[in-house]
Parts: C-alpha cells; sequence; structure tokens
C-alpha cells in the first residue's frame, strides 16, 4: 500500500513530481515545483528595497534546479552573492480548517522566506531540509511566496563540498549551486500532528522502536503503529502519548531480515487517534530490520562479517549540478554500481537528498553519511558553531534509513599548517565534540570522525591512499598486518588515534581513463595507455586489500567522471567505460574476512 501511494503522489507534471520525503508521506500535498520568477542580487540588497512585496522579479527559472545548471533555464555559472524566486499559488478547498506548512528539501546557503510580504522563518544551512507553519500568513484565493536565499561560498563559514571558490571548476573541485535545489512542497495537517518519526530496529528482539514526536501535548491521545510486509500485516500496538512524545516497541510476527542486495522493507503506517478513538492524523513509512556491529577487525551487518566494497558518489548530474534529473536517475546511479560489484557507496562531500536514500533502503545498498565540509574553516571552535547545527539536522533527518551504515561527518581534515590550500592545523576538539554528539544521538552506527586524516577520536581507522602500483600498494598493506602500524608508510602523519579499530582503504585508484582526452582532465598516476593495463591495475589495487585479512573495506575513486576529473568508471553522461561484468568479476571474490 504504501509504495502504491508514493506512485500515486508522483503522477502530477512537475519537475522531480515524486513525494520528496519518503518515509513520512501523507496524501494531502501540493508539489510546487515548476516555473518561479527570480532574480540575482549580487549587492544583497533586495531586501532593502521589498522584493519580497514586489509582484513581480526580473527572470525566471525551473524549481528544483539551481541557477547554475541547464535544467534551470538560468545556466548562470558566475558567483551569486544572494538570489530571489517568487511564485503564487491557490490552496485547494478541501484543505479549509488545516494548518499549512510549507517545506523545502534543500536551499544552499541561507534562507529568508515571505508569504504574502510577511516573512515567515530563516534557515542557515544548504543542505538539510527545513519547514514553517505559515497558516496565519496566508489570505484567500491566491498567495504569493517569496524566497532570498545568501550564498557566500568564500567566507569560511559555512562548508561547501566540492563546490569551487574559484571561477572556472578545476582539480576535484566543480560547479556551484546557489539557492533552491531540492523539492520546495506545501502540506495540510491538523492542528495536532505527527512531527518527525524515528524508526530504531532490533534485530535480536524481532522488533522496531517507535518514537513520533507530536506538534503539541496530546493527553489521552495514542499512537496506532501497523507494520505489513508484502502486503500482509505483521504487527499492531498503540502508544499512549507523553507529552508531545508518543512510541514504543513494535513486534513483528515475521523477521524478514534487511542486507546488502536485499532490501526487505516493512511498510508502516502510523495513525494518531484522539481520546474518542478517531484518527486525527496518518503518515506513512517504512523501516529496515537490520543491525551494524563492529570491532574483531570488521564490520558485521545482521551479525555476520561483510567486506564493504564501496564506491565513491558525488552526486554530480551534468545537466542538473546537485540535483538529478529525475527520480529514475537517481536509483539508476545505484544499479550502475550495483552492476559493476559494489554494495554501496561512500556519499562524498554533500548530504544526498532522502529520496537517493529510499532507492537505496529499497535495493539493500550500503551507504555512509558525510557532510560536505570542504570550504569550512574549523581552525577554532567557531567552525563547531558553523558545522554542527546543520550535521545534527542530517543525523536526525536520516536516522531512519536501514541503508545507512555508518556516519563521516569529515574529509580529509589537516592537522599541520602545510595541510590543503596552506590551512592552517584543525582544532582537534571540533572533531571531537561531532564525534561524541553524532554517537549521542545515534549509538547505533559507527562513526568515523574525519576520513582519510587526521583522526582525533573514531570507531573504524580509515586511510586515503592513491599509490598506482599493486605491487607497492599490497606490500605497504602487508606491512600494516604484520606491525599493526596503519600508517606505516605515511611517518609525518599521527597514528594517535588507532587502537585496534577495523581498518578501511576508503579512498583508493582514482585511475584515469579517458581515450580522446589524454591532454585534458586528470586522475591519480600515470594514466594506462590500454584498457587492459586499467583492468589489470585496478585488479591488481582491489585484490590486494581483498585478500588482506587486515583490511574490512574499501571505497574506490570513483563511479563517474565529474567534469574536469575523469577517473570515474562512468562518464560524466552515465556511460560505462569498461563491461561492468569485468569490474564486477574482480570486486566479486570473497574477501578474506568475509563470512558464508
Amino acid at each position: 500500500m504504501f509504495f502504491e501511494i508514493l506512485s500515486q503522489l508522483s503522477a502530477n507534471q512537475v519537475p522531480r513530481p515524486e513525494y520528496p520525503r519518503p518515509q513520512m508521506v501523507r496524501e494531502a500535498w501540493m508539489n510546487l515545483n515548476g516555473r518561479w520568477q527570480f532574480e540575482i542580487d549580487q549587492g544583497c540588497s533586495g531586501e532593502a528595497r521589498k522584493l519580497y512585496q514586489q509582484t513581480s522579479l526580473q527572470d525566471s527559472i525551473t524549481v528544483p534546479f539551481c541557477p547554475e545548471s541547464k535544467l534551470s533555464g538560468v545556466e548562470h555559472v558566475d558567483f551569486m552573492a544572494s538570489v530571489w524566486y517568487r511564485r503564487t499559488f491557490f490552496l485547494p478547498e478541501a484543505w479549509q480548517g488545516q494548518r499549512i506548512l510549507l517545506h523545502f528539501g534543500a536551499v544552499d546557503y541561507h534562507a529568508h522566506v515571505y508569504v504574502n510580504g510577511a516573512k515567515v522563518g530563516e534557515h542557515v544551512g544548504g543542505y538539510t531540509g527545513f519547514s514553517f507553519d505559515i497558516t496565519e500568513a496566508l489570505a484567500e484565493g491566491e498567495n504569493a511566496l517569496t524566497v532570498w536565499a545568501v550564498d557566500d561560498l568564500r567566507s569560511g563559514r559555512q562548508p561547501i563540498g566540492k563546490q569551487c571558490q574559484g571561477y572556472y571548476s578545476a582539480g576535484c573541485s566543480y560547479t556551484r549551486t546557489t539557492g533552491i535545489w531540492q523539492t520546495v512542497w506545501l502540506e495540510a495537517v491538523p492542528a495536532m500532528h505527527v512531527e518527525s518519526v524515528k524508526l530504531t530496529p532490533s534485530l535480536a528482539d524481532g522488533a522496531l522502536d517507535v518514537a513520533c514526536k507530536l506538534s503539541g501535548n496530546a493527553p489521552g491521545w495514542k499512537l496506532r503503529a501497523t507494520a505489513s510486509f508484502m502486503g500482509k500485516d505483521v504487527g499492531t500496538e498503540a502508544f499512549a502519548a507523553d507529552g508531545a512524545l508518543a512510541g514504543g516497541r513494535l513486534a513483528l510476527a515475521e523477521i524478514h531480515p534487511w542486507k546488502p542486495g536485499e532490501g526487505n522493507l516493512y511498510d508502516l503506517t502510523l495513525e494518531l487517534c484522539d481520546e474518542a478513538g478517531t484518527v486525527v492524523d496518518t503518515v506513512y513509512s517504512y523501516a529496515g530490520l537490520r543491525a551494524v556491529t563492529w570491532g574483531e577487525g570488521a564490520i558485521q551487518i545482521n551479525g555476520k562479517n561483510v567486506f564493504q566494497r564501496l564506491v565513491l558518489d558525488q552526486g554530480f548530474y551534468p545537466d542538473g549540478i546537485y540535483t538529478a534529473p529525475s527520480d529514475d536517475e537517481l536509483k539508476a546511479d545505484i544499479i550502475r554500481s550495483m552492476d559493476m560489484g559494489f554494495n554501496g557507496a561512500r556519499l562524498h562531500q554533500k548530504i544526498f537528498e532522502p529520496r537517493f536514500l529510499y532507492w537505496a533502503d529499497r535495493l539493500g545498498y550500503l551507504v555512509w553519511g558525510e557532510h560536505a565540509c570542504w570550504g569550512l574553516d574549523i581552525t577554532s571552535l567557531e567552525g563547531l558553531a558553523n558545522f554542527l547545527p546543520e550535521w545534527m539536522e542530517a543525523v536526525e533527518r536520516d536516522y531512519s534509513h536501514p541503508s545507512i551504515v555508518g556516519w563521516c561527518p569529515f574529509n580529509e581534515t589537516w592537522d599541520r599548517d602545510n595541510g590543503r590550500g596552506g590551512k592552517t592545523a584543525q582544532d582537534d576538539r571540533v572533531l571531537s565534540m561531532v564525534y561524541q554528539v553524532t554517537k549521542a544521538m545515534d549509538p547505533t552506527r559507527p562513526v568515523i570522525d574525519t576520513s582519510g586524516n587526521f583522526h582525533v577520536i573514531t570507531d573504524i581507522f580509515d586511510i586515503h591512499d592513491y599509490d598506482q602500483n599493486p605491487e607497492t600498494f599490497a606490500v605497504r598493506l602487508r606491512r600494516m598486518q604484520e606491525t599493526g602500524d596503519p600508517y606505516i608508510t605515511f611517518p609525518e602523519r599521527q597514528a594517535d588515534a588507532y587502537c585496534g579499530q577495523p581498518y578501511f582503504v576508503s579512498e583508493y585508484g582514482g585511475i584515469k581513463w579517458a581515450p580522446g582526452y589524454e591532454e585534458s582532465g586528470w586522475g591519480y598516476g600515470d594514466a594506462p595507455k590500454t584498457a587492459e593495463e586499467f583492468v589489470a591495475r585496478y585488479r591488481g589495487l582491489t585484490e590486494a586489500m581483498l585478500f588482506n585479512p587486515s583490511v574490512c573495506a574499501f571505497c574506490y575513486t570513483q563511479l563517474t567522471d565529474v567534469e574536469q576529473e575523469l577517473n570515474g568508471l562512468y562518464t560524466y553522461g552515465r556511460e560505462p567505460k569498461f563491461d561492468p561484468a569485468v569490474i564486477r568479476a574482480i570486486n566479486a571474490q570473497r574477501a578474506a574476512i568475509e563470512e558464508e
């Protein structure tokens, strides 16, 4: 029933029409994607000029695509200090008497939102969603929605990920994203309604722990949770509201574990009932029943060692930049990865949208959640203030997705003065505090403080190693196995944080292969001369990890080319560079740590 509802909700003809929040679905909603008025405000003077009261802006844009993208219809690739959006809408008559919520999937970076000229709220952070109750600002008939987005990505005070700080894309930094880049939608809800859903699986007990936050105190109310699997009811329980919270343990009559390549999901119907037992609010969701544990040199899924064969996925698209052109393309990238024998991905330097995680959940695809930390100055505790609030929003938003098997808030931070771009040393307190908060919010998953270097406190010890010689690469890993020193060939690094954690080579390879583009673009090391040489190098590097019992996971760089970075297994246009079966045969070999 749940997936039928999702399909029905995707039937209207607007860009990215699918329901954007798949683990908290309501039937009464309105997609606001499509053509909006648009204006670039380089002087950030629009508020003083009261653009939020204007009836028209200078240009137009297709939402939810950023103005830098082709799909937006704007294709303005220079820096934009701020941008304005405007559109009008009418509410359905059936929504009369309901509270109206306005939702944004993501707006980069500081969003100011106005309805009918009145400011209804702000949000800081370019990667997580937010919403406002706009009921009191609405008028009968036509309503106007205006958004002002400020984006100072060269300030050092905001995470920007792989967005380039120079005019031209260069190295491993690419075209920028400004303003709205995920779906905007309206939703009608009763005054008392479910605000959030948190689902924690307990595979050992065959149960789901359900926790819902309500919009207010609801004494005498109950939350009824019903689970089904493949259309068959497998559990129902009613939980009394306790203040503004409701939930408890939902026992499942049938156990169908979620596992790699087998995305078994339970459909959930959550009904909020008043004192008389009348259903006031209904939310549809889903959950996977699986356990993640780690130790003894491995990461376990459902109690079994699973070697994580991951690929680096940066989530860029030629025509949409940060935004996939369609929901099908989100799914297709996962299929492309699985076709080459990968069982998951590092979602790199970007908080991916919930629809991607939905497909990962359904397909049994392992992913690590990461923030877009690059561009943020973390040399003092000020970096914590500019990072942690949005990271907490991401962990809370994505907690219930079974596909997420670990968190990695930072990537390649530096503890010495000659780090990336001449940056000075990281403040270790920033990494430590983010790790501790993440563990407090989610003790069920491992947390890597910073991928690659330089670790402060971490559950999994990972490194990045782009050695292109399979022989020296294998020798280094064997020496690590023999000595227990993860940095044995990197004497300039400190391994104080290593205390026997599972060992993960979280970036390797990056082999350039782009026939016809030998003099442009880049990859790591010298490019192979032939496809056969590429495959031999890929095989040697990969087998060095698969057959080493000290390694529990790898992540190959990368799934697709991205602009000038030409080290993908697929082109930027998603064409395979090699027969997927060849790469799959290498990846599919049984690893030393794996269990039957």
